[in-house]
This record gives structure tokens, sequence and C-alpha cells, in this order.
């Protein structure tokens, strides 16, 4: 039986601490709020402290406010690849409001390729379809991706053959946890296979993307061709998509089938039965159900196969233990999604 994590009870200091991020958020910062509506897992606790963002004046607000304070930041955009533990977050959540949404297309289109700014709340299928809309390609691809960009561009998210290493040429960065704030290019970014050197602190407020003009009707057959292909082979309902990144060589959901693990089922989780690298969480469930079948799942390829599979997926207020052959929890708290 795999324990139930996030349980831990945390010291009276940092409820003192937290005592004081409130009172220098002011009106910014509400306690006790549920995060789980804000994921597309839909479970998980609530944060101590959760701020709605509309601008970079409020980012740097919550930076003042936590500097000098040992309080832990989440920061969640669309939250397709959060789980949140059952406990909740004891730390300041930031949530990316519409005020970071925003596009900017530029009207010319000459033969060149053109750069494309978008805000780091934007939804990426959103957004690869105003680009089709506007006469870009290259973007395509995100279309199946139910991320913002914000996320996308600190994991390198990617699928049908691109990621955003392909596109992005420049974003803007705000650290919470220092003083650090700036336009970069993407060399800063040092791509890799869904990741980056973005720190858990920085949070991306924008980015640039260079695109090829492109037939928006060609464009839209493409979409249509990748929203048809995710319907037949990923599974709805409450999930956030792959679990587990694909190791050298290698297919994660064909390890976890080929583990006998498609369909299985612990407390409120169950391993997709349409494809075996989703875990889908019942409604009403709880997100530790999701973590001990994770959990499990790596686990067993690892002892079947002895290949350790690295989660996809961020996790906040699971503490931090070890589990057997699969190696320890990868993401602490204070992890940032968006």
């Amino acid at each position: 039986m795999v324990s139930r994590p996030g349980a831990e009870q945390w010291p009276a200091t940092d409820e003192v601490a937290l005592a004081e991020v409130m009172a220098a958020l002011g009106r910014r910062g509400r306690r006790d709020q549920p995060l789980g509506p804000l994921t597309t897992y839909r479970v998980g606790g609530p944060a101590a402290v959760l701020v709605e963002v509309e601008d970079e004046d409020d980012l740097r607000a919550v930076r003042g406010a936590l500097a000098g304070r040992a309080v832990p930041v989440l920061v969640i955009g669309r939250g397709s690849n959060l789980l949140v533990a059952d406990a909740g977050f004891r730390g300041v959540a930031v949530h990316l409001g519409r005020g970071f949404s925003g596009i900017d297309l530029p009207e010319d289109r000459g033969s060149g390729m053109t750069v494309v700014r978008a805000g780091a709340a934007i939804q990426l299928p959103v957004l690869a379809r105003q680009c089709v809309e506007a006469g870009l390609t290259g973007f395509e691809w995100a279309a199946g991706v139910p991320g913002s960009l914000g996320g996308a561009v600190r994991m390198n998210a990617g699928g049908h053959g691109s990621d955003m290493a392909a596109s992005v040429v420049r974003y803007r960065s705000i650290d919470l946890g220092t003083e650090t704030e700036g336009d970069y290019d993407a060399d800063r970014l040092a791509y890799a296979y869904r990741s980056s050197s973005i720190r858990s602190t920085e949070v991306v407020v924008w980015a640039e993307m260079a695109l090829a003009a492109g037939d928006p009707e060609v464009g839209r057959a493409t979409i249509s061709e990748i929203v048809r292909w995710r319907r037949q082979h990923q599974p709805g309902g409450s999930n956030a998509g792959s679990v587990f990144t694909n190791p050298p060589g290698d297919s994660a959901g064909r390890l976890v089938e080929a583990a006998g693990l498609k369909g299985l089922r612990r407390g409120t989780a169950r391993v997709s039965e349409k494809h075996a690298n989703f875990i889908q969480a019942d409604p009403g469930g709880s997100a530790d159900d999701v973590w001990g079948l994770m959990d499990y799942v790596r686990q067993e390829v690892a002892r079947q196969f002895g290949i350790d599979l690295r989660p996809e997926v961020h996790l906040a207020g699971f503490a931090t233990r070890h589990t057997g052959a699969a190696g320890d929890t990868p993401a602490p708290v204070g992890e940032i999604d968006r």
C-alpha cells in the first residue's frame, strides 16, 4: 500500500509568515481558496493564499509580499499540467488572469517570418487557431495541447512533430523570488525535451514566436485532423494529459501498458483504457489517489523493466518522500505550473 502524501502539518511559524504575506497583499489576497477548479484534474485542496493577477504590477506586488519570507509560491495559468494534494498548498498560489491573455498579430504578411506576441495565459488551442486565421503556419500542433502559453514555454510543450523550441524567439519573465525581470532571447531557455532553464519562481509574462506565411484553409484542415486524432486516441474527462515523459527511445504509454497496468484503478483514480499514459480522476475524487496511482505505476514499470519514468505532471502540496524503486518525488512544493 502506498502511503497518502501531503497530509503533513505545517509549523506555526509558516502561519505567521502567511499572515504577513496577506497583510502585505491587502485586497489582492484571499485565504483558503480551492485550487481544484483551476486545474484540469479538478481535484485537490485549497491554497493558503490565492492571488488573481491581471498585470505586471500585480506580480511585483506579490514579489514584494513574498520578499524575505519562507513561503512557497505556485503560479497557475490553465492548470493543465498540475496536481494539488488533497491537503492543499500551504503557500501563495498566483493565478494568471485575462490581463495576460492578449495577442498581437502584425498586419504585415510578407513572404518571410512573422513574429507573433501573446500573453502567458492565452490557451494554446485558441492561439493556434488565431494564427491560422491570420494566415500563419507553424503553430497548428498546439491545437492539441490544452495548456497555456506560459507553461508551454517553460516546459517546452510539444506534440504532433513539433514543440515550443521550434518557434519561440523571445519572451518576458518576472521572477517572484528575486528582483530579476526582463525581456530575453530564446537562447536563454536552454531548451531540451520537455524542459527549460526557467526557474520555478520565474513567471513568463509573454512570448514571441516566429511563424511563416500559410494558407488558412490548409491550416484549418491540419487542426481538424489533430483534433480528430486526439479524440480518437486520448481520453476526455478530468486529467492532465501525459503523466510521464517518454524515456529515450521508448514510449511511457507503451511501458505502462506492457506492465499490465492499463485500466488499473486505485480509489477514485484509474489508468485510462484508451491511453495508458493518462490517469483520470473521478468527479469529486481524490488528488492523493491520483498521486498514489502515479507512484504505483512508476514502481511497477521500474520493477518490471528497470526504467524510471519521470512525471511530466507538476505536483503541489505533496511531501517529498522516497518511493522505493521509482526514486524520489521529483517535483517539490513550490513548483510553478501555468
